[in-house]
């Protein structure tokens, strides 16, 4: 079933989002993109003459009730995106069934934090993986987390999932819950249905020259998806802390850049993977570094491999801008995952810049750009670029995850 099919006339449907968005110490949002981005769906069911109740996580409070990250700080913004009076909260997501069961036609419901309950996760808390008890730990909450879903699930008639943030997750709310609803009761909503046409767009229907952008501080998170970025770009640009693994690799001198002392192997490996396949690797040559880990730091423009020490990456050089934006020229299919330095200090997020503005420059000359990856996307809305790019995905892990070529159990749940 898709949502387009469905009717939701006289129906309660649960819906999984991802209203995991920035809060100021004050609990204001600080960045409404994900609520915007759930709103076509959560519209359609009041539209059809349905009613709303719907679920998410903030933050990561691990399986403990905490204030800071209770989704009752959000029901007013809510409220105002979906243009309805009041949004209904309940306080406890587990213990909603008189609300959920009250609930009228054209009303909505909020459910308070998922992950308030260790069961959403489904991970045994307290036991270290290394304890002999941790096997049976982890069977017995599995037990419990069928048991969450199966709760959740009691207080609608059909599922939508429209969390693409989360969907790489074998949650109870993103991926085992759609077992307590039949094929024509659960479905992707039009933000889920965007994100995996978006993949399917950048792997199914590559248009050469395909350009890879990975930016990042660590090559350890990102290793999985550069090996499988080498089988399918013509060119993988790398930037962000990682480049000093590369240069430290060669025996370059890095000062204080971040740097993983334990995968110069697997830098190497990388360039070695890259030559096979024949493809491009295009490294920063320069960077601008800072005599501290803050915007007011001093700066000096050095080779990324002759950094003096005292000194740190925070942006990349000159040269490197220049020689980015022309691995970007002419690019049919662009994939951005990470800034090239730490765009959140002004002074160092030029290159970031410079990078997001040749990506938008190719897009208007016909290349289809997705742009991953929270620091990409608040990248992009940071220099006004968001209406010049192809796609931009609400998911990091899920993204790389489905590029990366795994199955989302959040996709699966639902699509089989």
């Amino acid at each position: 079933m898709t949502i387009n099919e469905m009717n939701f006339a006289g129906k309660k449907a649960i819906v999984r989002v991802d209203f995991n968005v920035p809060l100021n110490e004050n609990g204001q949002i600080t960045d409404d993109t994900r609520i915007r981005g759930a709103v076509p769906t959560l519209k359609k069911v009041l539209a059809d003459g349905g009613a709303l109740i719907i679920m998410s996580h903030m933050g990561k409070p691990k399986g403990k009730v905490n204030p800071k990250m209770s989704l009752g700080q959000i029901k007013d913004a809510v409220a105002a995106a979906l243009g309805v009076s009041e949004v209904k909260f309940a306080p406890d997501c587990a213990k909603a069934d008189e609300q959920a069961a009250a609930l009228k036609m054209g009303e909505v419901l909020l459910l308070e934090n998922l992950r308030f309950y260790p069961e959403e996760e489904g991970k045994p808390v307290g036991i270290d993986k290394a304890d002999p008890a941790y096997d049976e730990a982890k069977k017995e909450m599995k037990g419990r987390q069928k048991d969450f879903a199966k709760k959740l699930a009691s207080y609608a008639d059909c599922y939508i999932m429209d969390a693409f943030g989360t969907a790489h997750r074998k949650h109870a709310s993103t991926a085992v819950i759609a077992d307590s609803f039949d094929a024509d009761h659960k479905m992707l909503g039009y933000l889920m249905e965007k994100e995996v046409a978006a993949v399917d767009n950048v792997l199914s229907n590559i248009k050469r020259p395909f350009v890879a952008i990975m930016g990042g501080s660590k090559v350890s998170t990102k290793i999985g998806i550069i090996e499988n970025l080498l089988g399918k770009v013509d060119r993988l640009i790398l930037c962000g802390g990682m480049t000093y693994t590369f240069m430290k690799a060669h025996g370059g001198e890095i000062g204080n850049s971040i740097v993983e002392e334990d995968k110069l192997d697997v830098a190497l490996s990388v360039e070695e993977l890259a030559k096979k396949n024949g493809v491009e690797l295009v490294l920063g040559t320069d960077s601008v570094c800072g005599d501290s880990f803050s915007n007011d730091a001093k700066q000096l423009v050095c080779p990324s491999n002759a950094i003096p020490a005292g000194w740190e990456g925070l942006d990349i050089g000159p040269d490197t801008r220049e020689a980015f934006r022309n691995a970007i020229k002419g690019a049919k299919t662009i994939l951005w995952n990470g800034p090239a330095g730490v765009f959140e200090f002004d002074n160092f997020a030029a290159g970031s810049r410079v990078v997001g503005e040749a990506v938008a420059e190719a897009t208007e000359e016909g290349a289809f750009s997705l742009i991953g990856g929270g620091d990409s996307v608040a990248c992009v809305n940071k220099f006004g670029l968001a209406d010049r790019v192809s796609y931009i995905s609400t998911g990091g892990g899920a993204l790389l995850e489905a590029i990366e070529g795994k199955v989302l159990p959040g996709v699966a749940a639902i699509r089989g």
